[in-house]
């Protein structure tokens, strides 16, 4: 048998990672992970996230684990792993040789608009929670590592043309292309985090990706600071991004 696809999509917060997550697991052949590194890095740093006590709880708090379980048997045998990862879950002592074992994409948005929406359910933001630092250190990694530069999927592009986009990320991981990607049923899964009825009501509703619209935020204080900051770091992967 061929070895499996393990595909690691690399986001930061209030992105479309979710909705990604819907279109894959819909295909049928693919079995799909939500933020197995969450709870470890919630344990770690001790933040106080929406659901933190259950997340920890219900979740492995041993990163060293958590990556034995995503370099090991795909759930129920399937050909396709996606795993949903938040690029700030990879705190600085965590290793990271393991991650070129995988397929990695990364998922960047306008850090204006992942602030504006990021404020609506926790008070304080920092750059460093939105994850865009993390992700130019994981392109530069990857990069390093391979020789290959990983993918970058603009949400904002993606949005405008959603089958283009799957169907060149599909032809790059070398799997065939699933119309089953574009419409899902509505409701919860099973496969959703523990953290869901915090964060996941909207994609609950869907059933496919939202038609790109164009988004007004208004920043003020720290929060403008902060998409202020990410700026540099979200303009380097945008100029990298897959155009369709």
């Amino acid at each position: 048998m061929s070895e499996p696809v393990r595909i690691a999509m690399w986001s930061g917060p209030r992105n479309i990672s979710t909705a990604m997550m819907r279109a894959w697991e819909h295909r049928g052949d693919c079995a799909v992970s939500d933020e197995p590194l969450y709870a470890a890095f919630l344990a770690a740093t001790g933040l106080d996230h929406p659901g933190r006590d259950q997340v920890v709880a219900a979740g492995e708090t041993d990163p060293r684990r958590v990556v034995t379980a995503l370099l090991g048997p795909v759930p129920g045998a399937k050909p396709l792993w996606y795993q949903k990862h938040m690029a700030h879950h990879l705190l600085p002592d965590m290793a990271r040789d393991w991650i070129v074992k995988l397929s990695n994409v990364l998922l960047i948005r306008d850090p204006t608009e992942v602030v504006a929406s990021y404020v609506k359910s926790r008070a304080n933001v920092t750059p460093e929670d939105i994850g865009l630092p993390q992700q130019v250190e994981l392109y530069d990694e990857i990069t390093a590592a391979t020789g290959t530069p990983p993918p970058v999927i603009d949400s904002g592009d993606f949005l405008r043309a959603p089958e283009a986009h799957l169907r060149a990320l599909c032809g790059w991981l070398g799997v065939e292309f699933s119309d089953r990607m574009l419409r899902w049923p509505t409701g919860k899964r099973a496969s959703d985090g523990i953290w869901a009825p915090y964060w996941y009501a909207a994609v609950e509703a869907s059933t496919g990706f939202e038609p790109w619209r164009p988004r007004e935020a208004r920043l003020e204080g720290q929060a403008a600071r902060v998409a202020e900051a990410c700026l540099p770091f979200y303009r380097r992967l945008h100029a990298e991004r897959m155009v369709v």
